[in-house]
């Protein structure tokens, strides 16, 4: 094997420097505040990854593909509107903690035996619980 040091030199010329690649009909400036989002997409993955515990499904068909396009789409900004939310109420909890406080929050039905009458009643067990219905009003 031997190395062409002709383009190892002109290699090198380029080290420490990054550039853009694009077919984008933007100016210089548009990509460089483009790429510089670019983390907010990475944040949205993430979010999409871990605390929508999203995994990849694979379809075939066009439909279903794009049903599992949607419902993805639409449980991040089911999050998204949470995150909002939470900041104008001014509360300290994340989107993270909402859900797995929320994931603890459990309703229950009785049947009356004499009227026949179903009595829903959630159950606010711990102070998360009565923190999260302050904060939304669960209707209890």
């Amino acid at each position: 094997m031997v190395i062409d040091k002709e383009k190892y030199e002109n290699d090198a010329k380029w080290d420490g420097l990054k550039g853009y690649l694009t077919n984008a009909k933007l100016s210089k400036k548009e990509i460089l505040e483009n790429y510089h989002h670019l983390w907010q997409i990475e944040k949205a993955f993430r979010v999409a990854k871990t605390d929508l515990k999203i995994r990849p499904i694979f379809h075939r068909k066009q439909k279903r593909i794009e049903a599992h396009i949607c419902l993805t789409f639409v449980a991040y900004k089911v999050y998204k509107e949470l995150e909002r939310q939470l900041k104008e109420k001014k509360s300290d909890l994340s989107p993270e903690k909402v859900i797995e406080i929320v994931q603890s929050i459990y309703q229950i039905e009785v049947l009356t035996p004499e009227t026949k009458q179903i009595i829903q009643k959630t159950l606010l067990l711990t102070q998360e619980h009565k923190q999260l219905n302050e904060l939304f009003d669960f209707g209890c």
